[in-house]
């Protein structure tokens, strides 16, 4: 089983012809709503996926809320370490461009209050705990100290980096996934080159694999001293908003069923791809029989 502790929040999507330079006001013809938070996105990406999950979290008592467990709740999701607390749900304003890039503001909300402690008594040595960036670090940390005392798998993925001292989080972790930025960013405070391949040779060891997300380009990956490189098959992009969640969610689904870290791999940038062809982040994440279709083609 997979337990997902992280944000849930709501979207605010607009497209435009292209994104705001500082300073700049960039109108769009429309704007729609998406259930979001990288939390909530990578549980569902990994229900999706074929996994048993269950989402820790917080939302707020407003009108946000219920909007953004929607498709949890439709997903059959396990929700009954989700709470509701007062003040307002976490928000995410999304900006999306012609060629499906993305700018993203955030307001936590809720989510500033989640505590790792809800965790406590529902993790086992059987089971994957999801953790992203959006939560406070200070939980985030806690968080990875209870599932190490369960001997739970933690699957980290920073996104955004928290600041502070990452060492303490990084000796816990199983797998970390990170894309080129977050990698650069982590890579900086470790005085290391902005090299992917440093950052692998610097970060993997016999307990913790790293994966590297290199957006249309595919991946880069290492485990037990094993290079993996993958490309990613060629789609149409139409917004890449959820690519990374919808990667993890398949990633760690694969994984917490056992399956080898190169399959698990592939598993994870099917999905990215397919995520890429759909609008919104939850509303992007294929399901486990498209993904497993399109990683039999990943060679």
């Amino acid at each position: 089983m997979i337990t997902v502790f992280g944000s849930i929040n709501l979207d605010l999507v607009v497209v435009v012809e292209r994104l705001p330079a500082p300073g700049e006001t960039i109108g769009g013809s429309d704007h729609q709503t998406f259930a979001g938070g990288k939390g909530a996105n990578q549980a569902l990406a990994a229900k999706k996926a074929g996994a048993i999950v269950k989402m820790i979290g917080a939302v707020g008592q407003d009108g946000f809320s219920q909007l953004a467990l929607a498709n949890l709740v439709a997903a059959e999701v396990d929700l009954s370490g989700v709470r509701s607390l007062d003040g307002a749900t976490g928000i995410a304003m999304i900006g999306v461009d012609a060629k499906g890039e993305n700018q993203i503001i955030f307001a936590r909300g809720a989510n500033a209050r989640a505590d790792a402690d809800w965790l406590k008594e529902g993790l086992g040595p059987d089971d994957t705990l999801m953790l992203q960036g959006e939560a406070p670090f200070q939980q985030i940390a806690k968080a990875m100290h209870i599932a190490k005392q369960a001997q739970t798998a933690i699957f980290w993925n920073p996104a955004p980096v928290p600041r502070g001292d990452l060492g303490d989080c990084l000796d816990l972790v199983s797998t970390l996934v990170v894309n080129e930025s977050e990698a650069a960013e982590i890579a900086r405070r470790y005085g290391l080159s902005t090299d992917l391949n440093e950052f692998l040779d610097h970060f993997e060891t016999p307990s913790r694999a790293i994966v590297a997300t290199l957006g249309a380009a595919g991946v880069i990956a290492t485990k037990e001293g094993k290079r993996y490189r993958f490309a990613s098959p060629a789609v149409k992009a139409v917004d890449t908003t959820g690519a990374g969640d919808a990667f993890c969610g398949a990633l760690a689904a694969a994984l917490d069923r056992n399956v080898t870290f190169e399959r698990a791999v592939k598993e994870g940038v099917a999905a990215g791809a397919i995520a890429c062809t759909l609008t919104g982040a939850q509303s992007s994440a294929p399901l486990k029989s498209d993904i497993e279709h399109l990683a039999d083609q990943i060679v």
